[in-house]
Parts: structure tokens; sequence; C-alpha cells
């Protein structure tokens, strides 16, 4: 597989870079990081590698220019790169973007303007669960008002019945920081539920989860195995988000403490806890 606009974009410096490859400047990178910090006493293994290290990113953030082309924004500038089919995206995904795109030109949503901070849509960002098949689209606006917004809702999903929730969330700051701190959901709950390393989680649009489901399992995994935990200890989980490594761990703890910034991440975590 090869992508088509690793030069123009700049976002993955590595892919089409053969995978072995990048792998091994994983590891090595690793290697010089210790070496330079006079702790390379310790040893570093071998990068652990995907089957398939395509179609993993169960978060995607992308952005629109005044043509309705939608991209990600060129390295070190706020250019729009459009593009027709991510590597790094689940088709499903992509296939979402593209409705979504259609539907803005029907509906004549206009687009954000950041010189002139003028335009309705500055983002659309979507989540994927990937064991429970749900779905979150956010449309993220600089108003708390999108006209139509029922049926520009009600068509979305019924192209894609995995679509579980539709929010809106506002953004009026001229900022680089791509949600708002309000929200009004427009269809759904606000919230879809993953499963990861058989546990089930509760995921807002502002939560943190970790972009690669499959390797997150494998990382989780091997934090507790070389943790060596007993079931005595209690666990430190700092910036926990909504909590997925500490409750991992948790069953081989006797108490996890999860430190974390973020209120909606919070909320999260504590609701994963409790259920």
């Amino acid at each position: 597989m090869k992508c088509l606009i690793e030069k123009k974009c700049g976002s993955c410096k590595y892919i089409n870079t053969d995978y072995q490859r990048q792998l091994k400047i994983k590891t090595d990178y690793c290697k010089k990081l210790l070496k330079d910090n006079k702790l390379d006493m310790y040893e570093v293994k071998d990068t652990i590698g995907m089957g398939h290290p395509y179609e993993y990113r169960n978060k995607i953030i992308v952005a629109f220019n005044h043509r309705y082309e939608f991209g990600f924004y060129e390295e070190d500038s706020h250019k729009i790169i459009p593009y027709d089919r991510c590597l790094l995206h689940e088709e499903l995904s992509d296939m979402i973007i593209k409705k979504i795109q259609s539907l803005l030109k029907r509906y004549r949503v206009s687009i954000y303007d950041e010189n002139r901070n003028r335009g309705l849509l500055r983002h659309v960002l979507i989540r994927r669960a990937l064991v429970t098949d749900q779905t979150m689209v956010v449309l993220v606006c600089n108003d708390n008002v999108f006209k139509g917004s029922k049926n520009f809702c009600n068509e979305l999903i019924k192209n894609f019945p995995s679509i579980k929730t539709v929010v809106l969330n506002v953004n009026k700051r001229k900022t680089s920081v791509v949600l708002g701190n309000e929200e009004k959901i427009l269809y759904g709950k606000g919230f879809i539920r993953d499963t990861l390393c058989g546990k089930s989680f509760r995921i807002s649009p502002k939560s943190f989860y970790q972009v690669n489901s499959v390797q997150t399992e494998i990382l989780y995994g091997k934090a507790v195995e070389f943790a060596g935990l007993t079931g005595k200890e209690k666990v430190i989980d700092a910036y926990c988000g909504i909590g997925t490594i500490g409750l991992v761990a948790s069953g081989k703890a006797r108490e996890v403490v999860g430190v974390e910034l973020n209120k909606d991440a919070v909320r999260d975590a504590r609701i994963n806890a409790r259920e």
C-alpha cells in the first residue's frame, strides 16, 4: 500500500517506509534516548508490530476548505491537503466523511474562515468503537445553531446505521485547538461504548482514548506483565483519561488511583469504574 500525499501532507513520516524498517527505527530511537540520558544499562526489546499496520485509527479529524474539499493540514500550516482515501482510516470512516461532504454542499453549510473568523463548520471528528461497531460523529462549529440539523442527522444515520450519536461541539475561539467546551447532542446519547481487554468503556467526544485499539491491548498487557503485580500494590494511573489502563490493571492490584485533569474524561472514568 502506498500513500499518494505523503510529501504534501507530512502527517505520517514513515508511511511509505518498509514496515520492518519502521519498527527498527522506533527500537533504535528508544535505545538512543536511553543512551543520551545515561540509562543504556537497561534493555530495549524489539518493537512489537501489527499484522496489518493500516486502517487502525479509531479517531479521525478532518477540515474542509471553501470548495468543500476535505483533508489534513499541511505540515506547519493550515493549508488543507485533500485526500480520497487515508491508509490509516477504516474505509467506513472515510465513507462517512464523503457523505458529510455531500450533505454540507446540499444544506449549504458555510465553512469556517479562520482569517475572518466567519463561517460555521470548523472540523469533523469521527470516533469508531471497533469491537462494538459504534460510531460517533462530532461537528465542530463556530456557533451553537446548526440549521437543518435534524434532517442532516437523519440522512446520515439512514446511510450509516453504526452511527449511534451526533454531537455539535461549539468552538468560537480563534485557536488551533479543535474542540471547544460547549456541546449539544443532536442525536443519540452523546457517547459510544467500546470493549478493550474484555472491559466496556464509555467514550465521550473530548475523552482521551488510544487511537489504535489493537496495539493498545498488547501494550496494556505488556505493561501489566512487566509491572509484576501481585495483588498487594497501589497503582497510580497518571493521565488516566477514561481509565482504560488503570481498570485493566485493577484486577491484579489492591487499589488503583487515576489522576486526570480533563473533566469529561474523569466523568467517563468514574462511570467506567463503577460499571
